[in-house]
């Protein structure tokens, strides 16, 4: 099993600095071997189809892999001397993230789609740096040992967990401060819950007016942090995201009203930052919270395989992505995981227009939050009927399969109803 634990750094200016310059080189190294990549391509690609009985070849160039742009390391801290300040490891890092972007560019995913073409890494925008090999002794007294940097204090506000081993240790800057990721696996494969139930199941769909709705017809209004932080309400009551320090429509304002290129400009965008770094941890919070508490009262959660790349592309973007769909059914599934209880993921097709009494199809539009069934006339809330069918789903799929006795990966179970 994987899992990450974040700490916050403290440290002092020096060693800020020297984080900093860090990520500015391996910046400009990203760049340049990025660079590397687009000129063989231009080079040994062609524009036309066809080309005439006669006509001149040009001799292809080797294509730049993450070995031959990794080789070239060792002559670039002769020539630029200031790299040495950088450990190697973390110099080798670069070329590993460079292949990585420019192969899901060229190279299609098991559906056959094609990411978009890289872009080059602007001012600040190079924010990580990664050691991948690290020892247990370097992260004690609430320090940890950074090589080229020092012993940079650290917030511990929670302590690791016993059998894991830190296996990388990445630095980021955030508009918030610096703060250190630890990497940690146990090579043991946690069992599923001995005590567990098939009758302990719940089913539960996600929306954008009730966040979740449960089976049990137990229902979370959605919080909508990034509306309310946007909204301008002129009182210090309502919400403590309403508060006239966090509103960030005036913070963009202030952004779009400052001159490009001026200290003021870059000043207002760190405050705005901010304002969305608060709104984005608000949101992540809300999320554990709600997956700790159907966790710790059901076995078995039972959800949507949605499309939420797709989703997020609608009329209704803002409101999805404001939601955190993706990050909650993430969060949910790892504690699942570590918890050893189960997540089963259902086709999403149908369930808001099939009766959950009698089958029956009963069309609507969104506007539409109830369910009315001319067959049975069975009249509940449209969510609540969504989750009832998402239940029985999962019901039927986990019908011949439990008890299980282990599984394996840091995701947990997780089940498909295709």
């Amino acid at each position: 099993m994987r899992i990450a634990y974040q700490y916050k750094l403290r440290p002092t200016k020096t060693q800020a600095e020297k984080i900093d310059k860090t990520l500015e080189m391996l910046r400009f190294q990203y760049n340049y071997m990025l660079a590397q990549r687009f000129d063989w391509w231009k080079q040994n690609r062609c524009s036309i189809n066809s080309c005439p009985l006669i006509c001149h070849l040009p001799e292809l160039k080797d294509q730049p892999t993450y070995y031959s742009q990794k080789q070239s390391l060792p002559k670039l801290k002769i020539d630029r001397p200031w790299y040495k300040d950088i450990h190697s490891q973390v110099l080798q890092e670069v070329p590993k993230r460079v292949e990585l972007a420019f192969d899901r560019w060229m190279k299609s995913d098991k559906s056959g789609k094609r990411l978009g073409k890289p872009r080059f890494k602007g001012l600040n925008q190079y924010k990580t740096f990664v050691y991948p090999q690290f020892k247990q002794h370097w992260f004690v007294n609430n320090q940890v040992k950074l090589s080229k940097i020092g012993d940079v204090k650290v917030i511990v506000h929670r302590p690791l967990p016993d059998g894991f081993m830190i296996k990388t240790v990445s630095v980021t800057r955030k508009s918030n401060g610096y703060f250190v990721t630890f990497s940690l696996e146990d090579q043991t494969v946690p069992e599923i819950k001995p005590d567990i139930k098939r009758g302990k199941i719940v089913g539960i769909d996600v929306g954008l007016i009730d966040f979740v709705v449960t089976s049990d017809n137990e229902s979370i209004p959605a919080p909508k942090y990034l509306r309310k932080a946007v909204s301008v309400c002129g009182s210090m009551t309502i919400g403590k995201l309403c508060v006239s320090k966090c509103k960030l429509k005036s913070a963009q304002r202030k952004v779009s009203r400052r001159k490009k290129g001026s200290k003021r400009r870059q000043k207002a965008i760190k405050q705005l930052a901010k304002k969305h770094r608060k709104v984005a941890d608000t949101r992540k919070e809300f999320h554990f919270k709600t997956a700790n508490n159907l966790l710790s009262n059901y076995d078995i959660v039972a959800v949507e395989k949605l499309n939420i790349k797709g989703m997020a592309k609608s009329k209704l973007a803002k409101s999805v992505h404001d939601a955190g769909w993706g990050q909650f059914n993430q969060i949910l599934t790892d504690k699942a995981g570590r918890a050893g209880q189960l997540i089963v993921k259902v086709k999403p097709h149908g369930t808001s227009t099939e009766c959950s009494n009698c089958g029956h199809k009963v069309k609507k539009t969104l506007a539409q939050r109830k369910h009315n069934c001319p067959q049975c006339n069975l009249s509940i809330g449209r969510d609540l009927n969504a989750a009832i069918n998402i239940k029985n789903r999962a019901k039927a799929l986990i019908k011949n399969l439990l008890p299980t006795t282990r599984f394996e990966g840091y995701e947990g179970v997780q089940l498909s109803l295709f």
